[in-house]
């Protein structure tokens, strides 16, 4: 099952709080959008995306930053299922 939920957050805190939700491990599409709702870029994370694969988005993230204020982060997250204890 996949839950969605959204930040919103000023263009110096965004690259933090990306690198922040790739390492929880469990997003699997993150999305910006500007304050009118126009998106800007998105990028799934499979398993295993990390470090060197993921540098060029995180550099266009950094470049984006410097030129808007104030966007919106939604996140697609793969929940858990958490296991039913049998007897």
């Amino acid at each position: 099952m996949i839950s969605k939920e959204s930040f919103s957050i000023n263009g110096e805190a965004m690259l933090k709080k990306i690198k922040d939700l790739v390492a929880e491990g469990n997003v699997r599409k993150i999305t910006i959008t500007d304050k009118l709702g126009k998106e800007l870029v998105s990028f799934p994370l499979t398993v295993g995306v990390v470090g060197a694969l993921l540098a060029p988005v995180l550099a266009a993230v950094g470049a984006m930053t410097a030129l808007v204020g104030d966007c919106t982060i939604n996140v697609e997250r793969e929940e858990v299922k958490k296991e039913e204890n049998e007897h």
